[in-house]
């Protein structure tokens, strides 16, 4: 790895695990953190989990595994050209959607919804659980026991959840902050009023640019839209022109493929010049002056992430809302409230799910075990759990 810079992260100066786990002679504390989230249970059940189309679709879409993959290359890409370290960064990319429910943001909003009375749903303090709590493959504790920048990545890598006075900001202004944020297991309190390391931020980026030329990608195959469709559309139109007048002979999907990688290109060389100069501004000396910066120093220009947002209403109008995502969406949203349901009022689930439910001190601990359960589902196994339980068959056509 070349040269870090004075304000990226350093793993010597990690302020560490809640339990040592000793010294390793090969890999740095950030590389320990990676190779712990990739070998976990939560991890491998994204391969299952949606993206935006459900697998009844097909086997060419994103799901939540290949979208995390590209998010934790784009990260890595992105720290290595502002001289960060790339192996938090990729760390927090590969485990910021491990707390994203089956059916994608569908389940999300159910459970959500469900869990009003005890606190709500956050994917984001769902992925904290799963890597402090949920994770029990250790003999020694629970949890895969992550270093306390990479739990601060996955919790903040979009922004603090307060200001310095306490108040809620972003997106949790208006519901206010989710249930269970004073029961995270870490080494040191997670400073929940600052902004989180570079290296997150490149991960939080690094997860919108693979959203929208992804997102692109599978909608063309999809046939929700075409290339037509995006001539006009900010950010991508311009590539779209410029890749139909240079390759108008070959066939549609590698020209869908060459306006996918020039956007990613074109979006990941806009955010190193746009960082650099924001870091350059501030002349950080320190991961901590980045973190009470003030502001994301990880970002776009201007000109793009004005464009970008443009974009993001396109999708949502074009994609997110077609009916082609809509019909299966409301599908598995019934899916989701069923199994919640049937689990909160007979708390029936399989081995030890089953026997901490039973025994929970009140409705409150039952509703969050069976939401834990339930957020760790892959698509398959709620659909067969469904099944099982009331004798159907979604059918998503």
């Amino acid at each position: 790895m070349s040269e870090l810079a004075p304000y990226a992260s350093d793993p010597t100066q990690s302020r560490g695990r809640v339990y040592d786990p000793g010294s390793s002679p090969t890999r740095s504390e950030y590389q320990r953190d990676r190779d712990r989230i990739i070998h976990s249970t939560a991890f491998r059940r994204l391969q299952h989990k949606t993206q935006v189309f459900l697998h009844h679709e097909g086997h060419h879409f994103r799901t939540r595994l290949t979208h995390t993959l590209e998010v934790s290359q784009m990260a890595r890409s992105l720290a290595r050209a502002l001289a960060l370290n790339e192996d938090l960064a990729e760390a927090v990319a590969l485990a910021h959607d491990l707390g994203h429910t089956p059916f994608g943001h569908a389940g999300e909003r159910v459970l959500h919804e469900k869990m009003q009375a005890w606190g709500g749903f956050d994917h984001n303090l769902q992925a904290i659980r799963v890597v402090t709590r949920l994770e029990n493959r250790y003999a020694a504790h629970d949890g895969l026991n992550l270093t306390w920048e990479a739990l601060e990545g996955i919790l903040k890598h979009n922004g603090p959840l307060i200001d310095d006075k306490g108040a809620p900001v972003g997106r949790y202004e208006k519901e206010g902050l989710p249930s269970g944020l004073d029961e995270i297991p870490a080494s040191a309190d997670l400073q929940l009023h600052t902004y989180a390391s570079l290296e997150a931020q490149a991960a939080a980026i690094a997860d919108d640019i693979a959203y929208n030329a992804h997102d692109i990608d599978d909608a063309l195959r999809a046939r929700l839209i075409s290339l037509d469709d995006l001539v006009e559309v900010p950010l991508v139109g311009p590539i779209v022109r410029q890749v139909l007048e240079m390759f108008p002979a070959v066939e549609a999907p590698r020209q869908a493929h060459e306006v996918q990688r020039r956007l990613i290109t074109q979006s990941i060389e806009d955010v190193i010049a746009a960082s650099g100069a924001a870091i350059a501004v501030i002349d950080p000396k320190s991961s901590d002056d980045i973190r009470h910066a003030g502001r994301a120093l990880i970002r776009f220009s201007p000109e793009v992430a004005e464009a970008e947002q443009g974009l993001k209403r396109f999708l949502f109008e074009r994609v997110y809302r077609s009916e082609l995502v809509m019909g299966p969406v409301r599908e598995s949203q019934k899916v989701v409230a069923a199994l919640f349901d049937h689990y909160l009022q007979s708390a029936d689930m399989p081995g030890r799910w089953g026997e901490t439910a039973r025994a929970a001190a009140g409705d409150a601990q039952r509703a969050r075990i069976v939401c834990d359960f339930i957020a760790g589902m892959t698509d398959p196994y709620a659909l067969d759990d469904y099944a099982r339980l009331f004798d159907a068959r979604i059918e998503f056509r």
